[in-house]
């Protein structure tokens, strides 16, 4: 059974950084991909980063690109989430999701439960 666990949010005033982890159990690396998601109040779920597990292919929402970097750890199982330059809108709690495609939150297939960020203004 798969199991994915984040770790590492928090609250953070704008300006500043919070790395998120994502440890995987039973998981098998694949051709898919893992990536984070976020979802905010009111809010539908969007896609943040993903990875191309087998390559490490990334691809970031326009909305983050040059200030989250997603990388991983095959040796440790985990994902990670480096944010940077916070801002305000970043707000959310924040999921690590495998065997997908991209950034299309429909197509994973195990999700964790989520970690919250605050970025406070």
């Amino acid at each position: 059974q798969v199991q994915l666990v984040e770790s590492g949010g928090g609250s953070v005033q704008a300006g500043g950084s919070l790395r998120l982890s994502c440890t995987a159990s039973g998981y098998t690396y694949s051709s898919y991909w893992m990536g984070w998601f976020r979802q905010a109040p009111g809010k539908e779920r969007e896609g943040v980063a993903g990875i191309l597990t087998i390559g490490g292919i990334t691809v970031y929402a326009d909305s983050v690109k040059g200030r989250f970097t997603i990388s991983q750890d095959k040796a440790k199982n985990t994902l990670y989430l480096q944010m940077k330059s916070l801002k305000s809108e970043d707000t959310a709690m924040y999921y690590c999701a495998a065997d997908g495609l991209v950034l299309g939150a429909g197509s994973y297939k195990y999700w964790g439960q989520g970690t919250q960020v605050t970025v406070s203004s």
